[in-house]
């Protein structure tokens, strides 16, 4: 184990706010489309999913939570992946 301080857990806070940061975005635009589309703006609502969808970070968000999902190292219906 390295002592604290070191590159390794610099490293791993680095990636927890990043992530932290990126789940935050991704909560702020959730709520953005949720009240767009109470107030019936479709318009805006079409404009902030795609501003989502192609964002870094949805992308993070998604990866990680497939990556930590404990099933992505199991075998899949093929048996092979």
């Amino acid at each position: 184990m390295e002592p604290e301080g070191t590159s390794a857990t610099t490293h791993e806070n680095r990636r927890k706010r990043r992530q932290r940061s990126a789940e935050e975005i991704v909560l702020g635009y959730q709520t953005r489309i949720v009240k767009a589309q109470q107030a019936g703006r479709h318009g805006l609502v079409k404009q902030l999913q795609r501003m989502f969808t192609h964002s870094q970070s949805a992308e993070r968000v998604a990866v990680e939570r497939v990556v930590g999902n404990k099933g992505s190292k199991t075998p899949g219906v093929d048996g092979e992946t």
